[in-house]
């Protein structure tokens, strides 16, 4: 029988101080910032361990307890022409706190002067504004909330503050959460002295994320334990590749040494078009696929990138309708999407399409919305790969087809809308909340998603899709 891998398996595994906070236990935060932080730690970089916060009620916090916090990162696939297959057990995860159930253990961080660093991945619904959060809350509901008890636990203290960088895939991360904790600061009377500080003593940093994480490799679990000789419930596969572009000031490099370390971090003052470049022509596609690829019954990025069909639709959607419309150097765009479709087909990882479908009304507003909108007003005419896309996302979000992975205050919207389906579109399009805007507005959006509905309802998004690639 397998041992599970703990610190009684492998008793000479290193421990470092606890240097970072980080919001978010999940697969993409464990294979990429927790990985880097193994990196500089193996190199004698960094000597420190982020300690956990569990952003939601329910998470991994018990099963990564049961192994010490260890778990092992599988990266397959190819580098710089090289075929990468490595596994390593890292150490930098110190614990895992679940503020629901350890609220006064969450505070307590506060005291931790060697604590100088917070990251965050709360999914893209994770940096909002909820009205009805209070300081008195134990915890208060969203991650800003809860960032801006514990800065104002750090600044009772006399502390110093911290520098603050979300990975959060939504347009000025830094920014918006910098903006929301100062809005709960002044709702909550928390004083000037506290603002000040907050303004002084702590750096809030946008940032840009790139590394493609399927997370627990279901489906060679057991193959992988065998090779490795322990039980891991939590191991994360992910590809080598990686990508971290940071804005803010040049002195992140020293204090936190990435490049030194040979890791793939830009520090910059302006990361605007390495985000462009990034959530459109990486993202985008991703979050395009699902629906359509899904109700094909295709399971993988793989599977999409071995059919002729979907593999034609990415690489159409890149070429005729994203490209065309980022102000970016038109080489270097293909270039990158050509690297992209590459990385989608790695053979060594199992991406199912159903994690990335997690929030995909959330992704869909960043990642196509605003290209759909550009292309529309630029070309009088709406992107026909795009919409159908849209409208294969809002026929998932019936529930009837597939599992639906989302908020529920958005699935609570669909139902309603869905309970009248002759009026489904252009109620669902009037709903501001999910878009930011009434999309009921956009000249021949509501006809064109209503005549897309009924292709995918008779032929099947499969036939839908021929018919236009």
């Amino acid at each position: 029988m397998t041992t599970q891998l703990s610190r009684a398996t492998h008793p000479d595994l290193p421990s470092f101080p606890e240097r970072m906070i980080q919001f978010g236990e999940g697969n993409f935060m464990r294979a990429f910032v927790d990985w880097q932080l193994q990196q500089m730690n193996n190199q004698g970089l960094f000597n420190g361990s982020a300690v956990l916060v569990q952003p939601i009620e329910q998470g991994l916090s018990h099963l990564l307890a049961q192994q010490d916090n260890l778990y092992t990162v599988f990266l397959n696939g190819i580098l710089n022409q090289q075929t990468v297959n490595d596994s390593e057990i890292i150490t930098s995860v110190s614990r895992v706190i679940n503020p629901y159930s350890q609220y006064e253990d969450y505070l307590a961080l506060a005291e931790n002067d060697e604590l100088e660093f917070i990251t965050s991945n709360t999914t893209e619904a994770g940096i909002a504004y909820n009205p009805d959060d209070r300081l008195s809350d134990a915890p208060p509901k969203s991650f800003p909330a809860k960032l801006t008890a514990l800065l104002h636990k750090r600044f009772q203290l006399g502390k110093k503050g911290f520098v603050i960088i979300p990975c959060e895939l939504i347009d000025r991360n830094g920014e918006k959460l910098h903006q929301i904790v100062k809005q709960y600061a002044q709702e909550w009377q928390l004083g000037d002295d506290f603002l000040q500080w907050l303004e002084a003593e702590n750096t809030f940093c946008c940032s840009l994320v790139d590394r493609i994480v399927p997370g627990y490799p279901r489906d060679k679990a057991k193959e992988l334990e065998a090779e490795i000789g322990y039980k891991d419930n939590v191991m994360v596969t992910a590809e080598p590749f990686l990508l971290w572009v940071i804005e803010g000031p040049e002195w992140i490099s020293e204090r936190l040494p990435f490049t030194k370390a040979g890791l793939n971090v830009v520090v910059t003052n302006d990361m605007t078009p390495y985000r462009e470049q990034k959530v459109h022509i990486l993202n985008g596609p991703h979050t395009a696929m699902v629906p359509l690829a899904l109700l094909a019954g295709l399971e993988t990025v793989e599977d999409v990138m071995n059919d002729d069909c979907f593999s034609s639709f990415v690489k159409q959607l890149m070429e005729d309708e994203l490209i065309p419309m980022l102000n970016l150097p038109k080489e270097a765009l293909h270039t990158y999407a050509e690297a992209v479709q590459e990385r989608f087909k790695n053979p060594f990882i199992r991406h199912e399409l159903t994690s990335i479908s997690l929030n995909s009304i959330s992704k869909f507003k960043t990642r196509l919305l605003p290209v759909l909108l550009r292309y529309q007003q630029e070309n009088a005419e709406l992107p026909k790969l795009m919409t159908l896309s849209f409208a294969a996302l809002l026929l998932s979000y019936r529930g009837d087809r597939l599992e639906r992975q989302d908020s529920p205050e958005v699935l609570a919207i669909f139902d309603q809308a869905w309970s009248n389906p002759a009026s489904f579109i252009s109620s669902i399009l009037k709903e501001e909340s999910l878009w930011g805007q009434d999309l009921s507005k956009v000249p021949h959006l509501s006809e064109t998603l209503e005549s897309n509905l009924a292709q995918l309802e008779e032929l099947g998004s499969r036939v839908a899709l021929q018919k236009l690639v």
